[in-house]
């Protein structure tokens, strides 16, 4: 149904609704009047039947002609009001007559309080009705009624008094910066591109891991262009109702299509754009109707001149690929991890407003933080702010930036959680083990720090942080770090002589590593350069049950016996560096029951035999955090592992 049959429509219910409230009023107007003829009032008259009132009289009309009152009916014993037309020059004798009888008679000659009465009783309450109905449907047009605007887009028009984000506060996405500063010189300058032939991209999309700064290149934009900026997330498109989310998506352009030149930001795209015909049941469901009519608003027989497009998210590979198609999206910025230069501007964006120690070196920090993103820099930077604050500090010392930096990657420290002298010993030995090996492997990321102080969900941590940033894993790095990963257990069973069940996310994550080496990397000799399995995740079916598994079961089983040979290979390896620097490892294991925090440099000393001197640091007079029994597991570190998960704890 188009908008003028819609219109249509309409109205012919508001003239059935009047014609019906018309009737209703005239019924109450007149109330129950019996009409009766001449011969019967004057039979009413005789017999003393007429009855009136000072305040409700008989009424001549102004002709006289019509006579209205009340009688007096026998058989109910009731008074009904009657209304009768008598034969014209009867008024007199007829006025006389009552008067003898006592009967009030009153003349209405007043022609115009006959109007404003009729205009009062009648006209006026359907006026009413009128009015309040098209107001009702203005509403329902602007979206101000929400309970009947399920179908209006919940988009925010960013207005000119908000505080605005511009390109000089996103810093360590240069790139994308340049792509998205040359659309808003588009919008300035058309012509500037037009005479050349180009024309307007349609779309953009963003897209990279989170808190790389997706959203606050979205909020630069709509603080930088000097047009309307529409911001509204995928999930508002999602309602209760069936076909909601489709006409939201018509009136967002809609509305585009008016304040054109405009922006639109759909944030979190993924919610409706999602792979169709992947589900369990049918493929006519509300999300794909949301994402069919979003395709043809977006490149259809319709064109948006003048409508962008700009779009973010995290999960590209789970798109619908004719919504990434040129066309719809013709550009696709990848917003990526920052590298040292970036990190270093992005701490200067965040440290702008923080007095900074004389200490403090920004450069330092950035190589200091390999793999941080955006969003983990500005979270150091206030920790480090509010760990100054803490102390009473009148600036940021480096201190409290290293601090911080420990406490975004290994979790805060747990001082209160009650551990036996067993267990730190334990503790101990286990990570010693895997900070003797990282230091004696010479292709594995340089050691930072180690500790057996509970920190989130570990018992201890030992921390390696790389000297650049990594692109590439070779396969001596990666089975470098399986053999780490292998050597916090078996330091306790070679000096304890027993293992513990702290050694459980080290397991998980050498043979995850083990097995994408063996199907994802080609880093088998067996297996040769060949990938095994489908990697794209599915979108209502779990993983399991939908994988597609392109080789057989013997294929299989050699792909388990191969992962086995590189985790053993890998124990073997950490066995016998272990064994070789029996000494070496129970100093380290000591010295850390004794200072329970070491950097690297004091890991050098211990393990070169040299004694070491370390002032403790007095407790933080913040509240302890509450004591955690059940999380009895420990998560290594070694943050420039690709992809390290996080096992909840065995209850």
């Amino acid at each position: 149904m188009n908008t003028t049959a819609k219109n249509v429509f309409l109205w012919i219910l508001i003239i059935v609704a009047v014609l019906v409230l018309w009737n209703f009023l005239d019924t109450i107007r007149n109330g129950n009047i019996d009409d009766i003829n001449y011969s019967e009032f004057t039979a009413l008259v005789k017999n003393d039947q007429i009855r009136s009132y000072p305040t409700a009289p008989v009424t001549f009309s102004g002709n006289g002609n019509q006579i209205e009152g009340k009688y007096l009916d026998t058989a109910s014993k009731a008074e009904r009001k009657f209304r009768v037309i008598i034969p014209k020059g009867s008024q007199e004798t007829i006025a006389n007559t009552l008067n003898e009888n006592g009967v009030i008679v009153k003349v209405k000659d007043d022609e115009q309080g006959s109007l404003i009465y009729v205009l009062l009783t009648s006209w006026f309450p359907i006026i009413l009705f009128v009015g309040f109905w098209i107001f009702l449907m203005r509403q329902m047009q602007s979206g101000g009624n929400k309970a009947l605007s399920f179908g209006k887009s919940r988009a925010r028009l960013s207005s000119s008094q908000q505080k605005k984000v511009t390109f000089a506060d996103v810093a360590g996405v240069e790139e994308a910066k340049e792509e998205l500063a040359e659309i808003v010189e588009f919008l300035r300058e058309p012509q500037k591109f037009q005479k050349l032939g180009g024309h307007i991209p349609k779309g953009v999309l963003l897209m990279g891991p989170p808190g790389t700064g997706k959203t606050l290149l979205a909020r630069a934009i709509a603080g930088e262009a000097s047009v309307p900026f529409f911001s509204i997330s995928g999930s508002d498109f999602v309602e209760m109702f069936v076909g909601v989310g489709a006409s939201r998506v018509r009136d967002l352009f809609e509305q585009g299509k008016k304040n054109a030149p405009c922006i639109v930001f759909i944030d979190e795209i993924d919610a409706v754009g999602r792979h169709r015909g992947a589900g369990l049941g049918g493929g006519h469901d509300e999300r794909e109707q949301t994402l069919n009519q979003l395709l043809v608003e977006m490149d259809g027989f319709e064109s948006n001149e003048g409508v962008i497009l700009l779009s973010a998210t995290n999960r590209p590979d789970v798109l619908d690929p004719a919504l990434l198609r040129p066309g719809r999206f013709d550009r696709q910025v990848v917003v990526t991890l920052p590298d040292i230069r970036g990190r270093e501007g992005i701490l200067k964006v965040h440290c702008r407003r923080i007095p900074l120690g004389e200490d403090v070196d920004l450069s330092i920090l950035a190589r200091g933080t390999p793999g941080f993103s955006g969003a983990q820099l500005a979270n150091m930077v206030n920790e480090a702010a509010l760990n100054a604050a803490r102390y009473n500090h009148k600036a940021v010392s480096m201190d409290e930036f290293e601090e911080a930096k420990d406490k975004v990657l290994m979790g805060k420290e747990r001082k209160s959680m009650i551990m036996s002298d067993e267990e730190k010993r334990n503790t101990a030995f286990h990570e010693a083990g895997h900070a003797l090996v990282a230091y004696v492997l010479p292709h594995a990321d340089p050691l930072h720090k180690v500790t057996i102080i509970p920190r989130g969900r570990a018992l201890g941590v030992t921390m390696q942080l790389p000297e650049e940033d990594r692109y590439n894993y070779t396969k001596e790095y990666m089975e470098s770090s399986i053999t780490i990963l292998m050597a916090g257990r078996l330091a306790e069973e070679l000096f304890l002589g027993s293992c513990t069940t702290g050694a459980a996310n080290d397991l998980e994550r050498a043979t995850e590593q083990a097995r994408k080496m063996v199907c994802e990397w080609g880093m088998s000799e067996e297996m040769g350069p060949l990938t095994f399995g489908k990697q794209e995740e599915q979108i209502f079916l779990g993983r399991e049950i939908s994988q597609r598994h392109d080789y057989s079961e013997n294929t299989a089983m050699q792909i388990d016996a191969e992962v086995k040979k590189i985790v053993l290979h890998s124990y073997q390896q950490a066995k016998n560096i272990l064994q070789e620097h029996t000494e070496a490892l129970t100093r380290l294991a000591e010295t850390l029951l004794e200072y329970e925090t070491l950097d690297f440099d004091d890991i050098k000393a211990v393990i070169k035999g040299e004694k070491i001197s370390k002032d403790i640091k007095p407790e933080s007079p913040d509240t302890p955090a509450p004591e955690e029994k059940d999380k009895d597991e420990e998560k290594p570190s070694l943050p420039s592992l690709i992809n390290p998960k996080e096992r909840p704890a065995p209850a």
